[in-house]
């Protein structure tokens, strides 16, 4: 089960990297499940939280934005993996499998980058605008952050 978290968290980072590991840390930090003896333990500190909440919501407002590159160039491609793996890591550390949640994450991160650049794009042509695929996705991204959280 762990692990199948820890991949979904990863498709979340795909669709936004910054809305996975604020609801990672918010999780940790409010004591929904414990990391503090691993190496991940500041994903559950005071002020982390709150440091990728707010990247959460620039991330949320300039994807909204014409000038904002494609998720499938490299630097955003490897932000998503790079949140997917800190974020897999980190759900797998609360149960001991901290590898096997790293590397479920960076699978899964992969697996929402490219799918949900499709499913953007297909609900983009169907609206015949992005602005709500990309609304959509962000709703995907929050309330599926929040569920898995809360079921670990």
């Amino acid at each position: 089960m762990l692990y199948a978290l820890a991949l979904l968290i990863g498709i979340i980072a795909g669709l936004r990297a910054m809305t996975a590991p604020a609801a990672v840390s918010w999780a940790a930090y409010l004591g929904w499940f414990d990391i503090s003896g691993s190496a991940l333990a500041f994903m559950g500190y005071r002020w982390t939280p709150w440091i990728f909440t707010v990247l959460a919501i620039v991330e949320l407002v300039t994807d909204q934005l014409p000038s904002t590159p494609s998720r499938k160039v490299p630097v955003q491609f490897g932000a998503r993996i790079v949140s997917g793996a800190l974020c897999g890591a980190t759900l797998g550390a609360s149960g001991g499998a901290l590898i096997g949640g790293l590397l479920a994450g960076i699978i899964g991160a992969v697996i929402g980058t490219l799918g949900g650049a499709a499913v953007r794009g297909r609900l983009a042509a169907a609206f015949g605008s992005d602005r709500p695929a990309a609304l959509i996705e962000d709703l995907v991204a929050i309330a599926g952050a929040l569920i898995i959280v809360v079921a670990v």
